[in-house]
């Protein structure tokens, strides 16, 4: 009997010194940061005013992205009703850099694709709407574990009482551990013959889940029993609850865990948790028993079946009234077909983001810390930039080859230099090699806007009617090679005006008008421009043997696009912390690089392009009153497809080609080009429209000559000089009336 009595004793101090060891435990993780949260990562805010350029199509498209649900009468916050061309909807206010959107129900009307109305829901006009931003992504640890942390007052009605009726009647009752519960649990698996109920309180759930493995024995359920009585010692109800809420796993969507209802209303509801309703509650807490048995995107019967059990057991105890369950159990699943937020869903634009973010944060803060990242991304404007890429491909497809080229595309504000949208993938929501960032390729004729910008950076030398040769010529190089560049028609086409040169990318009278300029000169223009690669000043670099990615071309072009004005491409706009608070800001820098005059003059020439040149076959599928400027660009046996142009208020770049570097059917204007086409028809821009500098002014030409000539002479035409390098005035042709400007200068054109 001593024995029995010395053992017992060492047994309970054992016990109580594993007591001691676990209440450490405990107190240390519960009191601490509980959850390492990753980066979340938000496409730009729409906002809205009278007389945005926004059709009600799109901006339809962007509310199901939201999640916002159709009703017939907007009701409560995410809801959206649609008459005619007015939409009504409840916003649901947001927490942006510059302090708190309010939720609100306001009124857009619309008229084509813009918006004609603005109001609020007592009529009174609205200056300007801002949606919540959409969420496109985060930035993972190398244990993916994700969640939406969530207050219990941000829970909807009904949450905890479900919670309660499905997973833990007693939960207010007991201190951890629930002998009725277990009690209640062994009948009815002994009266079922099978397991059907287990006797795990909430407590004892967080306590597995968050300090716990998924062990099957004794020893592990005796000390998760013990755990849960030491975590409601300290801690309250409220605050178990809480940590339950965020904690309870829910679902796996690829390689990233699915933790907590915040994150799994958004996952497959593509709603914030505070607008479900009882059926979809219900979906969600039936789920706790086996988030992959009830996946309701796999197994629709089982959840459907599960979910209406949740439901019934509702209505046993009361918390619904039978005609509610009833109403409820009618009610589709209603889950989106695809996880809105997949980590996957813009893979080449997060990996842009990330790289960006690293130059300012750690990795761990990153993946850890809960950061809110707002970004330039336009979901409208990258939906349509991959139509266009998939239509495209698919229509070139019966040519041989095509079907290896992958492609990269780059879309970008001119003005702001905030990238919209982009394409590292012929599949672009596969991540993978990131083409717009990593592949370097040869450029071909995309520089040769350079060589002519060098050129008219000397008005007393050069003007867009200077005469240049387009001549067969060659250079010995210092290794002794000689160089022939050849026209990719193979024919000379003699004395032409210098504007005609890069209309028609001759490769003859460029490359003879950059050797006169010296290499050395028009690669200091591309630094300028913004190229900080380092080239050697060989010959064949003015026709595009250097090499640059799509991004570092976009860069280039941005400052073609914003009057010389340099602006380095940015995707962040701003960074939150996991609270809401300002952390960083990410203006844009400007910076003038070249002389407003000799950019328009090139703008003018890369006009020319479109309406005469390279670029023509756009305004087959484009409206002859949209004003566009462009380069298209072609490497040797066709290996790279480039195509770089801009309107207003959108600059792209497409690139296409093969990762081997094999040879393609496509030219600039037969593969780029045609995605640049597709996706600027969809976009829908606003036409070029430079202010005319004051040092440029417009003079009279015969288009024949080159000479000054009168507005009244037949076929004159107008051009733009930096001013004093207009040719003299020509003497009145007669007594008539004067030729049609406007008309004349079209014709002119069109020659």
């Amino acid at each position: 009997m001593g024995w029995a009595i010395k053992l017992g004793l060492v047994g309970l101090v054992i016990l109580a010194g594993f007591a001691i060891y676990l209440d450490a435990v405990v107190q240390e993780k519960f009191s601490g940061k509980r959850w390492t949260v990753p980066a979340k990562v938000y496409a730009r805010p729409l906002e809205l005013f009278v007389g945005l350029k926004l059709s009600k199509e799109d901006f339809l498209k962007e509310l199901d992205a939201l999640g916002y649900r159709r009703e017939s009468v907007s009701n409560g916050p995410g809801a959206a009703s649609v008459a005619g061309n007015t939409v009504d909807l409840n916003t649901r206010g947001f927490q942006f850099y510059e302090g708190a959107e309010p939720a609100q129900r306001i009124r857009v009307r619309f008229s084509g694709d813009y918006v004609a109305g603005l109001t609020q829901a007592g009529g009174a006009d609205l200056a300007v709407a801002r949606l919540e931003p959409l969420l496109i992504g985060g930035l993972y640890p190398a244990q993916p574990e994700d969640r939406v942390l969530i207050k219990l007052d941000q829970v909807p009605a009904y949450m905890v009482e479900t919670l309660m009726a499905t997973e833990d009647r007693e939960f207010f009752n007991h201190h951890g551990v629930s002998l009725k519960s277990i009690a209640r649990a062994f009948w009815v698996n002994a009266t079922a013959g099978e397991l059907r109920q287990g006797g795990s309180t909430l407590t004892q759930q967080l306590v597995k889940n968050f300090f716990l493995t998924n062990e099957r024995s004794l020893s592990r359920k005796a000390t998760e029993a013990m755990m849960a009585v030491l975590l409601e010692l300290h801690y309250d109800k409220r605050e178990i609850l809480e940590a339950y809420l965020n904690e309870v796993f829910l679902g796996q969507d690829g390689q990233r865990a699915i933790h907590g209802f915040g994150l799994a209303s958004q996952y497959f509801f593509s709603q914030p948790l505070a607008e479900l309703k009882v059926h979809q509650i219900a979906l969600l807490v039936g789920m706790v028993k086996g988030p992959s048995y009830y996946n309701p995107r796999r197994f629709p019967e089982r959840a459907l079946e599960r979910r209406n059990l949740v439901i019934d057991l509702l209505a046993e105890q009361g918390v619904i009234s039978p005609e509610e369950a009833v109403a409820a159990k009618q009610k589709p699943l209603g889950v989106t077909q695809r996880g809105s937020l997949a980590d996957s869903s813009y893979p080449a634009f997060l990996d842009l983001v990330k790289r960006q973010l690293r130059q300012d944060y750690r990795e761990e803060d990153l993946t850890e810390e809960g950061l809110r990242i707002f970004t330039s991304f336009d979901p409208i404007l990258q939906s349509k930039a991959e139509v266009s890429l998939n239509e495209t491909l698919k229509r070139l497809s019966g040519r041989k080859g095509v079907d290896q080229v992958e492609s990269a595309m780059v879309v970008s504000n001119p003005e702001t230099g905030e990238i919209q949208a982009l394409i590292g993938s012929r599949q672009p929501r596969f991540a993978g090699f990131n083409r717009a960032v990593d592949a370097v390729r040869p450029i071909g004729s995309l520089i040769k806007p350079a060589i002519y910008l060098t050129a008219l950076e000397r008005p007393s030398q050069y003007t867009l009617t200077s005469w240049v040769a387009d001549e067969p010529f060659s250079v010995k190089g210092q290794d002794g090679q000689v160089w022939r560049p050849q026209n990719y028609d193979r024919r000379a086409h003699g004395t032409i005006y210098l504007y005609q040169g890069l209309a028609n990318s001759y490769n003859l009278s460029t490359a003879k008008l950059g050797l006169e300029l010296g290499v050395p000169n028009v690669l200091k223009t591309l630094e300028r421009l913004g190229v900080s690669r380092e080239w050697p000043a060989y010959p064949s670099m003015l026709l595009g043997a250097g090499a640059l990615t799509p991004m570092e071309v976009a860069t280039m072009y941005q400052t073609l696009a914003n009057g010389g004005f340099n602006t380095p491409l940015r995707a962040i706009r701003s960074v939150l912390t996991a609270e809401g608070e300002p952390l960083k800001r990410y203006p844009f820098q400007i910076q003038q690089r070249f002389d407003p005059g000799a950019i328009y003059l090139v703008q003018n020439a890369m006009q020319r392009v479109m309406r005469e040149g390279t670029g023509r076959s756009v305004y087959s599928q484009l409206p002859s009153s949209l004003t566009l400027a462009g380069k298209t660009g072609t490497t040797n046996d066709s290996r790279d497809s480039w195509f770089a142009g801009f309107s207003q208020d959108l600059l792209a770049v497409v690139w296409l080609g093969r990762d081997d570097n094999g040879k393609t059917p496509l030219t600039g204007a037969t593969g780029a080009l045609q995605v640049w086409t597709s996706f600027m028809r969809k976009a829908d821009p606003l036409p070029l429209d430079m202010p005319m500098p004051d040092n440029v002014t417009q003079a009279w030409i015969d288009p024949h000559s080159g000479q000054g000539s009168d507005p009244s002479c037949p076929g004159a035409v107008q051009m733009p000089y930096i001013r004093g390098s207009e040719p003299a005035p020509g003497a009145p042709c007669g007594l008539g009336a004067p030729v049609d400007s406007v008309m004349d200068w079209v014709r002119g054109w069109m020659q």
